[in-house]
C-alpha cells in the first residue's frame, strides 16, 4: 500500500488491536509454522489463527489470508510472516503480520470502507470504533 499521513495512525490502530491475537500467535513453535508455511498448509495455518481470533473477536473478523512467508537463517532468528484478513463492520483490512522471537509487527497492505466518507479522519476513527466493537467484552464478577 502507498504510505500516506493517515497510514501510520491506522497501523497503529489495527496493531494494537490484533496485538492479543499476535501474542496468541506467537506461543506457537516457529517451526511448525515454518513447515506450514513451507507445505503450503494453509488451511491449518487458517485453523491456527481463527483460534487464537476466537479468543478475543467475534468470528469472521480475523482470519488467514493468502499466504506467507518466512526467515530462517543459521545465525538468526527465525521471523514468520501470516498474511491477515480483518473484516470488522464495515471494513476489510488486509495485513501482514511479522512475528518473531520477542517482537511482532503489522503492516496493512490495503484497506477498503464500505461506505467511505470524504474526510480521512472520519474513516480513521471508523476503523478504530469498528474493530472495537467486533472484540468480544468480558464482564468482570461484579457486573
Amino acid at each position: 500500500m502507498k504510505k500516506c499521513t493517515y497510514s501510520t495512525e491506522r497501523e497503529v490502530i489495527v496493531a494494537q488491536a490484533i496485538s492479543p491475537v499476535a501474542t496468541e500467535l506467537r506461543l506457537l513453535d516457529a517451526g511448525d509454522l515454518i513447515s506450514l508455511l513451507r507445505l503450503e498448509c494453509y488451511s491449518s495455518l487458517a485453523d491456527l489463527v481463527s483460534s487464537a481470533a476466537e479468543l478475543y473477536f467475534h468470528p469472521g473478523t480475523v482470519s488467514f489470508g493468502a499466504g506467507g512467508d518466512y526467515k530462517l537463517e543459521w545465525g538468526g532468528q527465525p521471523e514468520v510472516v501470516l498474511d491477515l484478513e480483518i473484516k470488522p463492520r464495515g471494513v476489510s483490512v488486509y495485513a501482514r503480520l511479522t512475528i518473531a522471537d520477542e517482537k511482532a509487527g503489522l503492516e496493512i497492505d490495503h484497506i477498503s470502507f464500505q461506505d467511505p466518507s470524504e474526510d480521512p479522519q472520519d474513516n480513521t476513527a471508523f476503523l478504530a470504533q469498528s474493530l472495537q466493537e467486533s472484540k468480544f467484552v468480558r464482564m468482570s464478577a461484579t457486573q
